[in-house]
């Protein structure tokens, strides 16, 4: 069964308990300018979003790198860039649409988020269970798309 990350914006504080663990556990320091996942800050909402690779489907980041150094995890199912055939160009930053995909200046390649080898750092320090990793199925587009068709019902049915 794959897991993966589920993030409820409702529950999130914005403490950035999840970037300074993500950071500590890929690069061994506390600093959240390195971390793979980013808390955005919706000031005039007054909201905070833990927003990471969501590790999609159809993975354009791993179909667009033109060295082959994106690869699938067996274990996890997770897009993990292999360091030592990434060369740095950054295309797979440009096919991402979501952003996840950030350039390491310090390292000269890409980093994204790995579901650190199946035991989420930021899943584990998160103190609100915000960022849960559950079973895959429960995640995603398909969840999505059961929501949409259950508000859409719900809308037409209040017609």
């Amino acid at each position: 069964m794959l897991k993966s990350l589920y993030i409820n914006p409702d529950k999130c504080t914005g403490c950035l308990q999840c970037e300074m663990a993500c950071s500590f556990e890929n690069e061994g320091v506390f600093n959240i300018a390195k971390s793979r996942i980013k808390v955005f800050d919706f000031h005039h909402a007054g909201r905070k979003v833990p927003y990471t690779c969501t590790q999609c489907a159809e993975a354009w980041c791993l179909h667009a790198c033109p060295v082959e150094a994106i690869k699938i995890d067996a274990a996890t199912g997770a897009k993990v860039v292999v360091d030592s055939l990434c060369v740095g160009c950054k295309v797979c930053t440009i096919a991402c649409p979501f952003g996840t995909i950030n350039y390491n200046v310090d390292t000269g390649k890409v980093i994204k988020c790995d579901l650190c080898g199946g035991k989420p750092a930021c899943a584990e320090a998160c103190p609100t269970g915000a960022i849960t990793y559950i079973d895959a199925a429960w995640t995603g587009l398909e969840r999505m798309r059961a929501w949409a068709a259950r508000t859409d019902t719900q809308a037409r049915a209040s017609h």
